[in-house]
């Protein structure tokens, strides 16, 4: 028996986007584990990238912004499987095409739209699958290593974040009362990913951390993919409402002594 006991498991997957997203490498890994995998995704053309990845999974659609989606979702695919032994919420959502504003310039609509997307979704969908997820099983959100740094070219997605890593505590409580469904956050630091690369200034500060980080290379998405897996597999059944920070050290290093000495020589 393999270690992780996810052969034949099932599992619902939010976010696949592409092969440097989080939720391939999350999904890759457990089909290696010979888990089966089921795919949401936000249009058809996602759909049909989705699809050439993963050609023997369902794929379904659903805009998570709108209410009626996410019913039809739970519908659709409450007549094609009775029950998922856990769900990855890998859905995050900011629009910067105004550009990098100072945070207290952050634009309302802006700010609620990511709300909706980044954080209530996992509330929304939780909820829609709450009677499809088996008694044990295991909800796994992708947060961030840190959420109390002002990271300015992040903008107003920390805070979101932050509403995340609260989000998991409450549903873990909320659920208690009819399972022992978990609710975990995997936090990366900075990863090279599809979507990370429209955020404003995000590659000098993947490149700062990479610095920062004591090995000297940078999170690879499939460290953070693997955590994911183990929060998904029954090995993790002690961790619950919890968010496990992944940052290969990073958060030790800020005082490198190289950094250091490099920045005093500028002076």
């Amino acid at each position: 028996m393999s270690f992780l006991q996810l052969n034949q498991k099932r599992f619902l997957i939010f976010g696949v986007a592409n092969k440097k997203s989080v939720a391939w490498h999350i999904a890759k890994i457990l089909c290696e584990e010979n888990a089966e995998t089921v795919f949401v995704v936000r249009d058809e053309k996602t759909r049909e990238q989705a699809r050439k990845l993963f050609p023997n999974s369902e794929i379904f659609i659903c805009d998570v912004e709108r209410d009626e989606q996410i019913s039809q979702l739970r519908a659709d695919i409450g007549q094609k499987f009775d029950r998922f032994d856990g769900i990855v919420h890998s859905i995050a959502f900011a629009d910067y095409s105004d550009g990098l504003r100072p945070f207290h310039e952050t634009n309302k609509k802006a700010f609620l739209q990511a709300v909706d997307i980044s954080c209530f979704s996992l509330v929304a969908i939780s909820r829609a699958f709450a009677d499809l997820l088996e008694r044990n099983a295991s909800v796994v959100t992708i947060s961030i290593s840190t959420t109390k740094m002002a990271s300015e070219n992040y903008g107003y997605m920390a805070p979101i974040k932050a509403a995340l890593d609260s989000t998991i505590v409450f549903l873990a409580k909320s659920f208690s009362n009819f399972s022992n469904v978990r609710f975990n956050a995997v936090a990366p630091s900075l990863l090279k990913t599809s979507a990370s690369a429209g955020i404003p200034g995000y590659l000098d500060s993947y490149l700062f951390a990479e610095q920062v980080i004591p090995r000297k290379s940078a999170l690879t998405t499939e460290e953070a993919a693997a955590t994911a897996i183990f929060l998904l597999s029954p090995r993790s059944s002690g961790i619950n409402a919890q968010k496990i920070i992944v940052d290969a050290g990073m958060s030790i290093n800020y005082f490198d002594k190289k950094i250091i000495q490099k920045i005093a020589n500028e002076k």
